[in-house]
């Protein structure tokens, strides 16, 4: 018999927030999220990294890398979903997106870009210097 499983959240707000940042800065990432790895994780099929494992609760922690621009994830890291596993309740307990600095940041105001990278503003000379610094050594 195919398990079905149901999303619950750690924080939905924060999730949902960090979500809409990864559409409106990585499309790709997002329809693959939502159209490939959402239905395969529903159908009980866990895709990622297992991180942890718990025997007494009967969970396991995933860790997904999304799709992500190659300036992008050495500059901010890989897009990642962290996510348990109730498998006893069939339940998915999606836990957050990381790198979760630029990406709520990204949601609380516009950010700019440089060379096809996002720049945060908190860190803007630091992000321009990663670029810069990728930029000469791939001469």
């Amino acid at each position: 018999m195919n398990k079905n499983y149901v999303f619950e959240y750690l924080n939905e707000n924060e999730y949902n927030k960090l979500e809409k940042s990864v559409k409106k800065y990585n499309m790709l990432a997002y329809k693959k999220l939502n159209f490939e790895y959402y239905p395969s994780l529903r159908d009980g099929k866990f895709l990622g990294k297992l991180v942890s494992m718990n025997s007494k609760d009967k969970t396991k922690t995933y860790e997904l890398k999304l799709p992500t621009d190659e300036m992008f994830a050495k500059v901010h890291g890989d897009i990642k979903l962290h996510y348990t596993v109730y498998e006893d309740k069939n339940v998915i307990l999606l836990s957050t997106l990381t790198p979760e600095d630029i990406l709520s940041e990204g949601h609380r105001s516009e950010l700019t870009t440089c060379n096809g990278v996002v720049i945060s503003k908190n860190n803007e000379e630091r992000d321009m210097f990663k670029v810069n610094l990728l930029k000469m050594l791939d001469r």
